[in-house]
């Protein structure tokens, strides 16, 4: 490790100043990592901002077929949602066609490369730099088994949530009532939050896996806990005594929404855990459906929403294929008539407040008289693509639960899981 002085550090800073000013933008791909010191918060910061440029690689690579104009799009319109902006400088012979064609400036040795030539780039050497850096990084690890700061952060930073944080909805609270959740349920729940709920209506009854991922939910598109305790209360008291639900539920409702216990405020279920932690076992409803259902069940599932044919497959193949996120988000398409815009769907929250701007596009909330009648599309959406290694392997945590166990779950190396998906892709691209 280096040590640098008060006066090499300081030398460091002039560099890196001179170098920024030379620069439209301090961003770059190296293959020699910079010596001067960071925080490990900034660590984070940019190993999460990777992190969004390989999911959405991953994505477009699911959707379109690599290499076509419309992977190119899509590829670059979700680079542009990232700080991955600007100017690249890289070696000139690492974009000779770019230089071939006069699209680059040239200083030094080194081709300035614009934003609109990024994927050149990206679909050239990306792979070849990470697989590189992976089989270095992999023998480093064992030396990174001494810093208990680092080694936590990269071995969950492959499952970590990157999109909005759905716990603390306070602008929302009090617009949802509990006489509303049944017509939101048929025009905006994700297909995993409808199966929990009419599993409620029929049942009367959820269990500890159901009654955690659906009350959360429920807290996170603006449910209130007086709101939340009359609507569980009202359909639990149509099968025992409301004396029996006070004493055994009440007191797990309110420590969802931060009232009992330690006082965390818990947020909702992100797709990753609902996937990857504490799968449905028999007599429970909770999980992903397109994961935790088999094929032929969600076909007929589906078939039973009035979805035409050519849908019901391409959702079906989309499952089976382990793309259960892209399987959600064309069935949000096929269920929102007219829908065009294309969207990432990464939490059942956020797929339904994509609904609700859908459906009610001049106003931000929402109140009963806003509330129609579900629309559906008989027309799917087409998503040409080839299937990609899954991320990660599936965890079999135990499904025993306590009240208050909302521990996150278990985390994979990182590493192990990157070098897999490369090696399979290798193995299919040969």
């Amino acid at each position: 490790m280096e040590i640098i002085t008060k006066s090499k550090a300081r030398r460091n800073r002039h560099n890196i100043k001179k170098e920024q000013d030379t620069l439209s933008h301090p961003l770059q791909f190296y293959k020699i990592p910079p010596s001067d010191t960071i925080s490990l918060q900034k660590f984070e910061e940019y190993a999460i901002e990777r992190l969004k440029v390989l999911k959405a690689v991953e994505n477009a690579g699911v959707k379109f077929i690599k290499g076509t104009q419309n992977y190119k799009d899509h590829l670059e319109k979700e680079i542009r949602k990232t700080h991955f902006k600007g100017i690249l400088r890289v070696p000139f012979i690492e974009v000779l066609d770019l230089v071939r064609s006069r699209k680059v400036y040239l200083v030094d040795g080194y081709a300035f490369v614009p934003r609109d030539d990024m994927i050149s780039i990206l679909l050239t050497h990306y792979r070849a730099h990470l697989s590189h850096s992976l089989a270095i990084t992999c023998r480093a690890l064992p030396h990174l088994e001494e810093d208990d700061r680092l080694l936590p952060m990269l071995c969950g930073l492959s499952k970590r949530y990157i999109g909005e944080d759905y716990g603390n909805k306070k602008s929302t609270v009090g617009e949802i009532t509990a006489d509303m959740i049944d017509m939101l349920s048929k025009q905006s729940f994700p297909l995993c939050m409808q199966q929990l709920h009419q599993s409620l209506r029929q049942n009367h009854h959820l269990r500890h896996g159901g009654r955690q991922q659906y009350g959360l939910f429920l807290k996170g598109i603006g449910l209130s806990l007086e709101e939340a305790l009359k609507f569980w209360k009202n359909e639990f008291t149509k099968a025992i005594d409301g004396d029996k639900f006070d004493k055994q539920y009440s007191y797990n409702i309110r420590h969802n929404y931060g009232k009992e216990g330690k006082r965390a405020d818990y947020t909702p279920y992100s797709c990753v855990k609902i996937i990857m932690s504490n799968p449905p076992g028999p007599g429970d409803f909770h999980g992903c459906p397109f994961k935790h259902t088999d094929p032929d069940l969600l076909a007929q599932k589906l078939r039973s929403m009035s979805l035409s044919k050519d849908a019901v497959d391409s959702v079906v193949n989309y499952a089976k294929e382990g793309h259960y996120q892209v399987a959600c988000q064309h069935y949000f398409a096929v269920t929102h008539s007219n829908f065009e815009d294309d969207i990432n769907i990464n939490h059942p929250n956020g797929y339904f407040e994509e609904s609700r701007r859908f459906l009610n596009p001049d106003k931000g909330n929402m109140n009963k008289s806003q509330l129609g009648t579900p629309r559906t599309n008989r027309n799917p959406v087409k998503m040409e693509g080839t299937p990609i290694s899954q991320l990660a392997s599936q965890t079999q945590p135990s499904q025993d639960s306590t009240v208050g166990d909302f521990d996150d779950m278990g985390d994979n190396d990182l590493m192990d899981i990157a070098m897999e998906t490369d090696a399979e892709s290798d193995k299919k691209s040969s």
